[in-house]
């Protein structure tokens, strides 16, 4: 795929062959029992033989290809075996069912749907085991990534080529398919915006009609499951290609559904922000109204309303009305962003930056411990440092008014310790034995703000 010109974008094409040979699989075919089975399960019908041996079953499927049946086990009776007849052999797969059935991770409605679906992964992955151990060599994604692509596509040219499919095959969902693609190809950043990485947030999923792998180009086989989709910027790949993708995760909006309880580098590069906006907005609401408030933060707003807040914020975003026309109490804002920051799936203090955090707290030199702040700083994701900058220098002129809040460094600490860092799988002993030095990071940190960040 290549750029003819400045502003005609041309779409990937997509490759068939894996396409075809889930088109070439055998197909499943019932081996029906003819006389009635006692102590038959009821979630199995009549392809279900009972306590017969793997020699019967061997003889009985022995018919044709994609033939299957299932029997009861004679060694250890209560379990059940899946017998399906596949490359000349019997294969046995022993069979569970927990409301669906399965015989590894995919579930599945129906015994018929499992069998169609083995069948296509088991000959597709011995008639291309080598083409597709080799699938992400020279993958097409290299050519759509959102730094090579920053130009505005030609309007009409957003359906890719695809050769050699069956007969009315390729059109299903072909739009939808390529949503993510075409996305990112005419994505452009804005410059003012740090350009953060994101790993992709996949998510196993089942595609309706025919998908092709945006990173490799290929065909994702299967009924079910597959592959993976970003929950966040929904691009789709196979489970394989996912492990390769590049961390450049561009979050969609319409895949994004709320600020609070949204991972923080996720939200900002969805609403194409250096920060969160509902950080910028509580503190510019604060700073305007509510500096010399008595107790700033650590007296607590009543929780209705700050959850009117949270809820405002997910279903209006930065449209959220959050003046002292709706909300008077000032401690109503700063409970809302305390909340958003407690809510956050990963701290701003990371989980993988805890311990420097918490390390460098315990320094006795002073330069010492400042050092190892600042080195333990460049531990943080970009959008948590410029988070964690900006709400610092912000605590720190709520200090310059320590006259009238009474809130001083340490005090700030107290209140924001526990919530901007959280200790990860810790007992809960040493868990408690932290939170003095969690306070200790965060007075450190709203003191030295001016030359640690």
């Amino acid at each position: 795929m290549a750029f003819h010109n400045n502003d005609e974008y041309r779409p990937p094409v997509w490759k068939s062959y894996l396409y075809q040979l889930q088109q070439e699989a055998p197909h499943p075919r019932r081996i029906t029992c003819t006389s009635e089975v006692e102590n038959r399960p009821k979630y199995y019908g009549r392809e279900f033989h009972g306590m017969i041996s793997r020699e019967e079953a061997d003889q009985l499927l022995s018919i044709a290809e994609g033939s299957y049946l299932i029997r009861e086990s004679q060694r250890q009776p209560g379990t059940y075996t899946l017998a399906l007849r596949f490359g000349n052999q019997t294969k046995n797969f022993r069979l569970y069912h927990d409301g669906k059935h399965f015989v590894g991770e995919k579930r599945f409605e129906s015994i018929h749907d499992l069998v169609t679906d083995g069948l296509i992964t088991l000959y597709i992955e011995t008639k291309a085991a080598e083409y597709i151990s080799k699938m992400t060599i020279n993958p097409i994604y290299e050519h759509v990534g959102y730094t090579t692509l920053n130009r505005e596509p030609a309007p009409k040219r957003h359906m890719p080529v695809l050769k050699d499919l069956p007969d009315g095959k390729e059109e299903v969902a072909l739009e939808e398919r390529l949503t993510s693609l075409v996305r990112r190809a005419t994505l452009k950043e804005n410059d003012r915006t740090p350009k953060y990485e994101k790993v992709h947030n996949f998510k196993v999923h089942t595609f309706r009609g025919p998908h092709w792998c945006e990173y490799c180009a290929n065909f994702m086989w299967g009924l079910i499951a597959q592959g993976v989709k970003c929950a966040d910027c929904g691009l789709n790949v196979h489970k394989q290609c996912s492990k390769v993708v590049p961390d450049d995760c561009k979050p969609d909006l319409k895949h994004v559904k709320k600020v609070y309880s949204c991972d923080l580098t996720t939200l900002v590069k969805a609403h194409n922000t250096k920060r969160p906006m509902v950080v910028d907005m509580c503190i510019r609401e604060i700073e305007s109204r509510g500096l010399k408030s008595e107790g700033l933060y650590r007296v607590s707003g009543f929780s209705d309303l700050i959850e009117d807040v949270k809820l405002a914020f997910d279903r209006d975003g930065e449209k959220a009305d959050i003046s002292v026309n709706v909300y008077e109490d000032i401690n109503i804002i700063t409970g809302a962003l305390k909340l958003y920051f407690r809510d956050l799936p990963i701290p701003v203090i990371t989980y993988d930056a805890y311990p420097r955090f918490i390390e460098a707290a315990k320094l006795t030199d002073t330069d010492e411990r400042l050092e190892a702040l600042h080195e333990a700083l460049k531990l943080l994701p970009p959008a948590h440092c410029e988070t964690l900058r900006y709400l610092m220098a912000h605590l720190k002129r709520v200090t310059q008014h320590e006259k009238d809040n009474l809130m001083n460094a340490e005090n700030l600490g107290i209140v924001f310790g526990p919530t901007l860092m959280r200790a990860p799988d810790l007992d809960a002993m040493t868990a408690l034995n932290d939170i003095r030095y969690q306070r200790q990071v965060v007075e450190s940190l709203i003191k030295n703000e001016d030359i640690l960040f």
